[in-house]
C-alpha cells in the first residue's frame, strides 16, 4: 500500500517508516528537508511545511496518511483541507497526557480526557498539551471518521530518542558508582519501545484497523523502581547501585521533570503512567523485552551528542547526593 507520512525524519516517525518499508510499502514522506537525501532514499520526499507551505500535498494519492506531529486542531482541519479524500485512512499519534487525572492505576481508553478553559489557546505547554492532544483527535474524528486509528503513547525510549529523556538514565547509569534516583521507588511507570510501536502501528495500518489505543507497557503495574533496576542490570558495571532520594527533598531543592527526566515529580497525575494496554496487546503489539531496549539505546546514544540534554550534572547530582547523606559517586 501506500501511505504517507507526517513527519518521518526523527525518533518516533523515523521508526514507522522503517517498518512501513520492511513491511513492503510505498512510503511518502512530508517534511521540511531538514534531513540529509541520504536518509531513506527509496522513499518519495515532499518538502514543506505544515504550518504555512502544503503545496507538495496538492497532488498524489494514498492509501493510509500517519500523522505524527499533530499538536494544534488547526493542523489536522488544514491537512484534511489539502488532502480531501486523497489521503486515505488517517492515524493520528496522541499522547496518554490527554487523559484528566485518573483516579488509580488502570484506566482504559474510554477514560476522562482533559478539557482546556480555554480551547482557542494555540501555544503548546505543559499545561496545554494533552489537552491540544484531546482537540487533535477530536478534528481527526470529524473530518475523517471513526475509522480513524488513534494512538496514545507513554513515553516513547530506544535508539534515535533525541528528546534524551530514557537515554540520560541509560548512559548515566552505564557510568556506574551511586546513581541518584528519584522516589518513591514505587510510582507507575510505563514505557514504548519506539520499533515496537511502530511495528504495531505499521501492522495495524495494513489491515486497516481503527480506533482508540494505549501505546504502553508492559503493565499497569510496573514501578519506576523497576525500570531502573532493569537499567541498571542491563548495563551498570559492577558496584553500580541506586541511591532512592526522597521525593520532598528534591522538590525543595528545585528538581524537576528536566533535571531528573521521567521522574513525576509530585505531579498529581502521575497515575496517567499506568493505563491498562490489554487492548493494544489483543490487536497485535509486542513489547522487547526492556534490557534489549536499554542496551540498543546506549549504544546509539554512543555514537551522538546531545549538548542540550536534560539530566543533572556530576556535580550537582553529587551536591545532592551529600544533602541526602550519600557522597559515593
Amino acid at each position: 500500500m501506500r501511505i504517507l507520512m507526517i513527519g518521518g525524519t526523527r525518533f518516533v516517525g523515523k521508526h514507522i517508516v522503517t517498518a512501513a518499508l520492511a513491511a513492503g510499502h510505498e512510503v511518502s514522506i512530508f517534511h521540511r528537508g531538514r534531513t540529509g537525501p541520504s536518509l531513506f532514499p527509496e522513499c518519495e520526499h515532499l518538502i514543506g511545511d505544515r504550518h504555512g507551505d502544503l503545496g507538495a500535498l496538492g497532488t498524489g494519492t494514498w492509501d493510509a496518511t500517519i500523522d505524527t506531529c499533530a499538536y494544534l486542531p488547526a493542523e489536522v482541519h488544514t491537512l484534511a483541507d489539502v488532502l480531501g479524500d486523497r489521503g486515505g485512512q488517517l492515524t493520528l499519534i496522541s499522547s496518554i497526557s490527554a487523559y484528566a487525572s485518573p483516579p488509580g492505576p488502570g484506566i482504559t481508553e474510554d477514560a476522562d480526557l482533559i478539557e482546556l478553559d480555554d480551547p482557542t489557546v494555540t501555544e503548546v505547554t505543559g499545561e496545554t498539551y494533552g489537552g491540544l492532544k484531546v482537540l487533535c483527535e477530536r478534528a481527526a474524528l470529524a473530518r475523517h471518521g471513526t475509522g480513524t486509528l488513534i494512538v496514545r503513547p507513554t513515553y516513547v525510549i530506544g535508539p534515535d530518542d533525541y528528546t534524551w529523556r530514557f537515554p540520560y538514565w541509560v548512559t548515566r547509569i552505564a557510568r556506574g558508582a551511586t546513581v541518584l534516583a528519584p522516589g518513591p521507588a514505587d510510582d507507575p511507570a510505563q514505557y514504548i519501545d519506539g520499533r515496537d510501536m511502530a511495528d504495531w502501528i505499521v501492522a495495524m495500518v495494513g489491515r486497516g484497523a481503527g480506533g482508540v489505543f494505549h501505546a504502553a507497557g508492559p503493565s499497569s503495574t510496573f514501578t519506576w523502581g523497576e525500570e531502573l533496576a532493569t537499567v541498571v542490570d542491563a548495563v551498570g558495571p559492577a558496584g553500580t547501585s541506586l541511591r532512592w532520594v526522597d521525593e520532598g527533598l528534591l522538590l525543595e531543592h528545585g528538581l524537576d521533570g528536566h533535571s531528573l527526566p521521567l521522574w513525576s515529580g509530585g505531579d498529581a497525575g502521575r497515575w496517567v503512567m499506568a493505563v491498562d494496554p490489554a487492548a493494544a496487546f489483543a490487536s497485535g503489539l509486542r513489547m522487547r523485552p526492556l534490557a534489549d531496549t536499554v542496551r540498543d539505546t546506549l549504544a546509539w546514544a554512543l555514537t551522538t551528542d546531545q549538548p542540550d540534554a536534560p539530566g543533572l550534572s556530576t556535580e550537582r547530582e553529587r551536591e545532592l547526593l551529600e544533602s541526602a547523606g550519600d557522597v559515593d559517586t
